[in-house]
């Protein structure tokens, strides 16, 4: 190996989670509950996971303000919302317990804004019938996010968040374990586990402007579990949120609350003109999250934005002390990144890539992903949110699953007694570490290529060809510029240095990262209609037979996976129309 590295580092546990936000700690509290030894792995700082970020609220029909709730409208909602894509089961199954997944975190210490009487406060997001969003202030993820890590912390579960895993480990359909590296000093690391859990997040940082950070979100899950035998599904269904910032340049991307258009902020473009009421006279700036972006997109397109290519989301009609209490981190956000005071300025903000709907496909039951031992969780997986995701639905996927996957897990390994390891499997993974740290390629060209160029290279790629609107020549542009990158990415040398092995992790989240975009620019190509945050503008009609999932593995490519029908105790209610009024209504 590499002169700057140390010997590799054997760790062994029953279970393997990989990731350490809410969903990947969730599970692991699971496991250590029910007496599973568990190890917890990640490649960021645990208190400042992704999770850390989601701002506005947690969904469960608790009833607390609207008594006429149930799992089975909340499913309903769900279902909508997916464009009727999502996995009619995994609906199911967050909607009836998701109340449970509140109770948990209660126990657990979550601080919950509650009304004077103690119940638990809700309010409205877009696209929900009733006031079912439970939150604390706007900094709901991160407090869900500090009482996971309290509780893990309880238990005495190990967790290293200075480990980035390459490779999952699989001899005869089964997982042995994982391979890896140290960030900080560049030890491989070899992990024996009886299952792994994969929480590793989604692949939004494949475009230019989004809302994950630079080494988040970069499709880590997606290479992973493709490599090691899984699918992935509905990989070209990603989110892009309407308010992303575009200054400054290195957060990009950084998200401006729905809660501050919930709150009565309005869209202008550079005219001045509140453009939302040519795409949505009724519901307006609450509009559901796919219209409001692409209705910002066409205002640029069509020559209406600003210089930056944005649009205007103004608050400063708002009383200050409502800003000061209903939308504080935005105000604080806007400080610290532009000096600017929302009070009495407008903000600039254009669509950014914000969640993967898509992800491993998982089955319903437990998350199982087809490979004996592997399990996908939050936004790692896929099922739950089809075309267009409901606000609040992430955080409490994350519970629901996170706990349901480490009972299945539990059992699992107590009856798995056979072990096979395979050493030329960890020779592969050993072998792909050791070539990236070598010099590669001829004489001529050899360490001519930097993993963060192609990066930046992919995302520009992914931006233009593979943004809110595509089409059939964009995305076959796509492809052919993705093809020329995946040549150039076989020149790359990771070069570490005293500061640690950052460049050998840029590496990898390029390799994820490449394979991501192939996924979705494949799977964009053959869904040949517009269906929630999917806009093809040469099929701009919803077409009734691609109601189903495009599936995407390494050795098949693209194939269209049907749906199963909803069952009746709430496909009904999400036939019905959907009440578009907007009294009071927030969006994210």
């Amino acid at each position: 190996m590499n002169s700057n590295t140390s010997p590799e580092r054997l760790l062994s546990t029953s279970v393997l989670v990989i990731g350490t936000g809410g969903a990947g700690l969730r599970a692991s509290i699971e496991l250590a509950e029910r007496g599973i030894q568990v190890l917890a792995v990640g490649k960021r700082r645990k208190h400042d996971a992704h999770t850390s970020l989601a701002a506005g609220g947690i969904n469960a029909a608790l009833g607390t303000m609207d008594p006429e709730d149930s799992w089975q409208q909340h499913a309903a909602d769900t279902l909508r919302e997916s464009y009727f894509l999502a996995d009619p089961s995994i609906v199911e199954t967050v909607a009836r317990n998701a109340a449970q997944g509140i109770e948990d975190l209660e126990r657990w210490g979550m601080p919950f804004a509650r009304e004077e009487d103690g119940r638990i406060s809700q309010r409205f997001f877009g696209a929900h019938k009733y006031r079912r969003t439970a939150y604390a202030g706007d900094y709901t993820g991160l407090e869900i996010q500090r009482t996971l890590m309290r509780r893990a912390a309880e238990l005495n579960v190990p967790i290293i968040d200075t480990v980035y895993i390459t490779r999952l480990l699989v001899a005869d359909g089964t997982i042995f374990g994982a391979y890896g590296f140290d960030i900080v000093d560049g030890t491989p690391v070899q992990i024996h586990a009886d299952a792994v859990i994969l929480a590793a997040g989604g692949h939004t940082r494949i475009w230019r402007h989004t809302s994950s950070r630079r080494d988040e979100n970069t499709g880590d899950s997606f290479r992973l579990a493709a490599l090691a035998g899984a699918r992935i599904r509905d990989a070209e269904l990603v989110q892009f949120h309407p308010s992303g910032l575009l200054e400054p340049d290195d957060a990009a991307g950084t998200l401006v609350s729905e809660a501050a258009r919930g709150e009565g902020g309005i869209l202008t473009n550079a005219l001045g003109e509140r453009f939302m009421e040519r795409y949505d006279p009724e519901r307006m700036e609450l509009s559901t999250r796919d219209r409001v972006a692409l209705a910002a997109f066409t205002e640029v397109a069509e020559g209406r934005g600003t210089e930056k290519g944005g649009v205007y989301l103004d608050v400063s009609h708002l009383p200050r002390e409502t800003i000061m209490e209903k939308l504080p981190r935005v105000y604080r956000t806007m400080i610290d990144l532009q000096m600017l005071d929302i009070t009495t300025t407008k903000i600039e903000i254009a669509p950014t890539a914000h969640y993967s709907m898509g992800g491993v496909w998982v089955a319903p039951e437990d998350h199982g992903t087809g490979v004996n031992g592997l399990y996908a969780i939050g936004e790692a997986s896929s099922g739950l949110h089809g075309a267009n995701r409901l606000g609040g639905n992430s955080l409490i996927e994350l519970l629901v699953y996170g706990r349901i996957t480490g009972e299945h897990v539990s059992h699992y390994v107590r009856s798995h007694n056979k072990i096979v390891r395979d050493p030329a499997v960890v020779g592969i993974a050993r072998g792909e570490m050791q070539s990236l740290l070598s010099e590669r390629g001829t004489d001529s060209d050899r360490g001519t290529e930097s993993a963060r160029r192609l990066q930046r290279e992919l995302r520009n790629l992914m931006t233009e060809h593979a943004g809110v609107v595509r089409t059939e020549q964009g995305l076959e542009q796509g492809l052919a510029k993705l093809t020329a990158l995946e040549e150039r990415a076989q020149l790359v040398t990771a070069h570490p240095d005293i500061a640690g092995f950052d460049d050998l992790a840029h590496a990898f989240d390029l390799l994820g990262s490449l394979l991501a975009a192939r996924a979705t620019l494949e799977c964009a190509l053959e869904r040949r209609e517009t269906r929630g945050a999917h806009n093809r503008a040469d099929f701009p009609a919803a077409d009734p037979s691609l109601q189903g999932n495009f599936i995407w593995s390494t050795d098949e490519g693209v194939t269209f996976e049907s749906l199963p029908p909803a069952p009746d105790s709430f496909r009904g209610l999400a036939e019905a129309d959907a009440d578009d009024s907007v009294a009071g209504k927030l969006v994210e």
